[in-house]
């Protein structure tokens, strides 16, 4: 069994503009961690994080979703925010995020959820999605992709830095993809979670697991993904930002308004960059209100 280290509750105290209740469930021995707030008979909204972030990047979108009636939830990957964290990166794959994500979300009771991702979270909640198709009912689709062997350069930079920093500067990394200067509280609740070099072993980890031929590890599986996606009939929002040089505007979001025939028309996200969730996260709720409730 590898080590694991558990970020330790007083690093969470106080965090600007997130005081909401941890939620765990115990999945093959690791504490896992995920956010849900608002009324339980209410529409589930699900929001899928990405690198290096966790659930508190959703945190400006949980109060107007919940307000209009809506369950939210979002959940940490292992490795990431509140959940337990294995140090040694090897362990670490797509499938495995992919699995213990599933199992988290097997016992929230979800029906006609409404998927939200962005990044990473593409690759893991897009598949949750079509494999739980029968318990979603709208995807909204923020700066991502599915990695079949071809990446931007955008992406291939952020990768070789990753791959020279092991100990990733988080809140450093989270602060350069915002087209907002973000506070020192915020930066700070981003690094939250990663106190030492070995609790960052996921965040270091997760760049090098994006596929860059089409017979590497995930790749197949997210081919399947799109498969699957270009059936989908029901409502999937397209917003992209207009300032993110991994996932640009617009081609990266039409790749998926030409994939999905129940999307809508590609929504420009103005102002922002990477996170837009960071720099646009109410703006991002009104969307999702307004086109898929």
């Amino acid at each position: 069994m590898t080590e694991v280290f558990r970020t330790p509750d007083e690093r969470f105290a106080n965090l600007p503009g997130y005081d909401f209740a941890p939620n765990y469930v115990d999945v093959d021995g690791l504490r896992m961690h995920y956010l849900d707030e608002g009324p339980r008979g209410g529409r589930p909204i699900v929001c899928f994080h990405g690198e290096p972030s966790w659930a508190y990047l959703y945190r400006k979108m949980v109060g107007p979703l919940v307000e209009a009636g809506h369950r939210v939830v979002a959940p940490d990957y292992a490795g990431f925010g509140r959940s337990d964290k294995p140090t040694d990166r090897g362990w670490y794959t797509y499938d495995r995020h992919a699995e213990l994500t599933s199992r988290v979300l097997a016992g929230l009771d979800l029906s006609d959820a409404i998927v939200v991702v962005q990044d990473w979270g593409g690759a893991i909640g897009l598949r949750w999605a079509v494999e739980n198709a029968d318990r979603v009912g709208a995807l909204a689709i923020f700066n991502t992709g599915l990695f079949t062997g071809r990446v931007s350069k955008g992406f291939m930079a952020w990768r070789d830095f990753a791959e020279k920093n092991p100990d990733l500067p988080v809140g450093f990394v989270i602060q350069g993809a915002t087209a907002t200067e973000l506070p020192e509280d915020v930066v700070a609740a981003y690094d939250a979670p990663f106190p030492t070099v070995e609790s960052k072993a996921g965040a270091a980890q997760f760049p090098l697991l994006v596929p860059l031929t089409e017979d590497a590890p995930g790749a197949q599986v997210m081919s399947a993904v799109a498969d699957e996606l270009s059936r989908w009939q029901k409502p999937a929002l397209v917003a992209f930002s207009d300032q993110d040089p991994i996932f640009p505007y617009p081609k990266a979001g039409q790749a998926f308004c030409d994939l999905i025939p129940g999307a809508t028309e590609q929504v420009r996200i103005e102002g922002a960059s990477h996170f837009l969730q960071e720099d646009r996260g109410e703006r991002l709720a009104e969307e999702v209100l307004k086109h898929l409730t």
